[in-house]
Formats: C-alpha cells, sequence, structure tokens
C-alpha cells in the first residue's frame, strides 16, 4: 500500500515490462534479447526489473558499472546464473571485482584487453568496436591489428549513434562496417542494436538486441509507440489548492502572473525528486482527465500546476507527471529532454511501488 507520508511515488508495473519484453522478442525474429538494466534499471530498480524479466526468459544482462554488476550478480543469485555484461569493461583494478562475482567486461580499449589478459585467466570476455560513434570501443584499425591470444570472447558489439532517426545514413554505414569487423570473428556472437536498433529490421540484428529505453516504455524513435506499454507512473500529491487573482504571480522569479483569476494546486514534487526546471513552461501533469499545465517554475520540492475550473482538486489527490495518461516521450518532449533522462532522474524520496499479477 502507499505510504501516505510520500508526497511523490513510482509505481513500475512489471506486467507492462514483461508485455514490451514480449513485443521486443518477436520483433527481433531469433535474435537473444538480452536486457540493460544499467543506472538501476533506468531507476525502476535492477533487482526487480531483472528478475521479472528472468521469469520472462531473459538470460543475458547489461549494466554500466562494475558496481551494477556485482549488485545485480547477488540479488539474482545462484539459482538464476545469467551472464551479465558490464559495459565500463575492465577498468584498471577492476578485474577482481569482475571474476569474484562472474561477470564478462565488454573491453573498450587495448589497455583494458591487457588488463583482462593478465587477469582474467581466460575467462569470457566482450569486445566493444567503435564504428561511428566515437565515444567507447577499438577502433576499426585496432581491431584488424587486435592479437586475440588468452581472450575468451564471447561477444563482439558496437553501438548506433542515431538509431531514434532510422533515415540517417550513419546507422546505414555503422551496420555496414560492423558487419565487416564481426567478419574478423566468424565463431562469436555479435550484438549491433540497441532499443532503437532493435526495430530497424534484419541487417541491425545480429545475434543479439540489447534493448534499453524501450524495455521501460519509450519509444525506440523518441515518441509514444502504441507496440509498447507504461512501465512507470511517477505522481505527486497535491498539497494546497489556492485562488490567484489577476495579476498576481506564482513562484519564484514571478515569471507567471494570472491574466485572469486562476485556481492552482500546490504538489510535492520538485528538483529533488527529479522534475527538471525546463517543465515549465511547456510541461504539465495529467489529472482528472486533462494535461494541467505547470504555474510558474518548479523549486527543490514543490510544483505549481493550473487547476481553474477543475473541482475535483483538493489536497490529498494524485496528479500523474508520466504515465498510462501522459506518456513519458510526450513529457520529456515538452520538458526539453528526452525519456531517458526524466527515467534516470526520479529521486530516492519517491516511494516504489512494484505491481505485478
Amino acid at each position: 500500500m502507499p505510504s501516505p507520508a510520500a508526497p511523490s511515488r513510482l509505481t513500475v508495473d512489471l506486467d507492462a515490462l514483461a508485455a514490451n519484453w514480449r513485443v521486443l522478442r518477436a520483433e527481433a525474429a531469433g535474435a537473444e534479447v538480452a536486457a540493460v538494466v544499467k543506472a538501476d534499471g533506468y531507476g525502476m530498480g535492477a533487482a526487480e526489473v531483472a528478475a521479472r524479466l528472468w521469469a520472462e526468459g531473459a538470460r543475458s544482462f547489461f549494466t554500466a558499472r562494475v558496481a551494477g554488476g556485482v549488485a545485480l550478480r547477488r540479488s539474482l543469485g545462484p539459482d538464476r546464473p545469467a551472464t551479465i555484461y558490464v559495459l565500463d569493461g575492465c577498468p584498471e583494478a577492476a578485474a577482481p571485482a569482475l571474476l569474484a562475482s562472474g561477470l564478462t567486461p565488454v573491453l573498450n580499449s587495448l589497455e583494458q584487453i591487457a588488463h583482462w589478459r593478465a587477469d582474467g585467466l581466460g575467462r569470457p570476455c566482450a569486445l566493444h568496436i567503435d564504428t561511428g560513434m566515437n565515444r567507447l570501443g577499438l577502433s576499426m584499425a585496432e581491431t584488424r591489428a587486435l592479437d586475440r591470444q588468452g581472450l575468451n570472447l564471447i561477444l563482439v558489439m558496437s553501438h548506433l549513434a542515431c538509431g531514434p532517426d532510422p533515415s540517417q545514413p550513419l546507422n546505414r554505414r555503422q551496420a555496414e562496417r560492423f558487419a565487416e569487423m564481426r567478419a574478423l570473428f566468424p565463431e562469436v556472437r555479435a550484438s549491433l542494436a540497441n532499443s532503437s536498433g532493435a526495430f530497424m529490421g534484419p541487417d541491425f540484428r545480429f545475434d543479439m538486441v540489447r534493448p534499453g529505453i524501450s524495455l521501460y516504455g519509450g519509444g525506440p524513435q523518441d515518441r509514444p509507440d502504441p507496440r509498447l506499454k507504461a512501465v512507470a507512473t511517477f505522481e505527486a500529491q497535491i498539497l494546497q489548492v489556492r485562488d490567484v487573482a489577476a495579476g498576481e504571480s506564482v513562484g519564484y522569479g514571478a515569471r507567471f502572473v494570472a491574466e485572469e483569476p486562476r485556481r492552482v494546486a500546490v504538489v510535492g514534487v520538485g528538483y529533488a525528486d527529479g522534475v527538471l526546471r525546463s517543465a515549465w513552461p511547456g510541461g504539465g501533469a495529467w489529472f482528472e482527465g486533462d494535461v494541467r499545465p505547470f504555474a510558474g517554475r518548479l523549486s527543490m520540492d514543490l510544483a505549481t500546476i493550473d487547476v481553474t475550473g477543475c473541482d475535483a482538486a483538493r489536497p490529498g489527490r494524485w496528479v500523474e507527471l508520466f504515465g498510462p495518461n501522459l506518456m513519458i516521450d510526450d513529457a520529456a518532449s515538452a520538458w526539453g529532454t528526452l525519456a531517458l533522462e526524466l527515467l534516470t532522474r526520479i529521486g530516492p524520496r519517491a516511494e516504489r511501488i512494484y505491481l505485478s499479477r
């Protein structure tokens, strides 16, 4: 049951998560679907997310940090022997922690390869090849010249830079470059596609796809996709409702001035809960069948919402910042950002509630 003392809450619908998993598995058309659960499962709770996805058939998971992989191994336990990849790879002095928890580093540089070759004792590893993002990964020249001695490679991977825009020519160039590099490792499984790439057809699937945001309800093109369900519902409680006379201002900086009498709900959510300052003037919250716009700048702990003409607004009622009524991609667009940032910014003081039949 929700706590009456928490003015903000995040409800995680694990059944919706499972439904999104099944959509992605169908789209993968036989390629393995590995779940990306970095950043504590995109803020949803990596332990809870991974446990449900394991029950759905997931056997491979990706974290970003070594510590995230260690925590995930602990939460899954010995009865769920998943392959856990660590995208940071093997930074200096990280090999003992990787080995102790049976983690698979995604090696990103020649230096990391040297660390793993010295300490990894032939244990499984993955190789990240940069095909055009210029972030992590070996260059194509380094990959061609790579000495594989002592490396037990089980996966080669790359990452799309422009996946949300399928028409971007770089997507095709990256797929072609990756196919060229993959040919150097014919016996090793290959992975290129993230959430966006998973929906881009057979040339991007290879042996494994690695969805992240689309597992949690974000569309592969940064807009709502009717095939995907909302997993996260972020809500806040109305603390007070007040009348604002014409000519009066609301909030810091007096930037919102009522041109006519308005009714404003003061809601217990703000920067400390993960709501961005940029949420005003474009954003709002869903309440009683409509999106009610923010009225003035948000503050550290409070937001104000224009509920003029809505008699149902009163202390104790909840408004939806994003969820099944206000889809996360739409909220993110109004706040000037992406669904990824909205999910991963939700603060720890928001109560977590998990739903599953």
